[in-house]
């Protein structure tokens, strides 16, 4: 009976042990980098963000331009698209196509922005998330 107790208790200081490192590790499903866009040679920027990051949906605007939505598709003000923001400047107007107007070779990280804490920053303009784009410096 004792030895049964003992092996219960080597078993659950195994299991606290593994879920305790995995908590150390960090994890952030909200970033890709540069390794990541080379490691997908065949898909978009747009493609990529949906397939890597959890909750991200790709639809069509009526005029026919791709729009990545990270809160879901209902608005008050009928703005769908999130803000970007390139190398800290925030564009004001998205313009058709952010991402496809950039090199994937010169993208250094793309970060997703969703929650109101991180989005606070950038006021009204981030109700439908943020998306953070930094390029390498030459």
């Amino acid at each position: 009976m004792r030895l049964a107790a003992y092996v219960s208790l080597l078993v659950l200081a195994a299991c606290s042990h593994q879920n305790r490192a995995d908590r150390l590790r960090p994890v952030n499903n909200t970033i890709i980098t540069a390794e990541d866009i080379d490691r997908a040679p065949g898909l978009s920027l747009e493609q990529l963000l949906v397939t890597r990051i959890p909750g991200l949906t790709l639809a069509r605007a009526p005029d026919g331009h791709t729009v990545i939505h990270i809160r879901g598709i209902s608005t008050v003000l009928g703005d769908q698209e999130p803000l970007f923001v390139l190398n800290g400047i925030p564009l004001d107007n998205p313009i058709t196509g952010v991402l496809a107007a950039l090199s994937p070779r010169d993208i250094e990280y793309i970060q997703v922005l969703r929650d109101g804490t991180s989005t606070a920053a950038y006021g009204s303009r981030g109700s439908n998330g943020v998306i953070l784009i930094k390029t390498k410096q030459s």
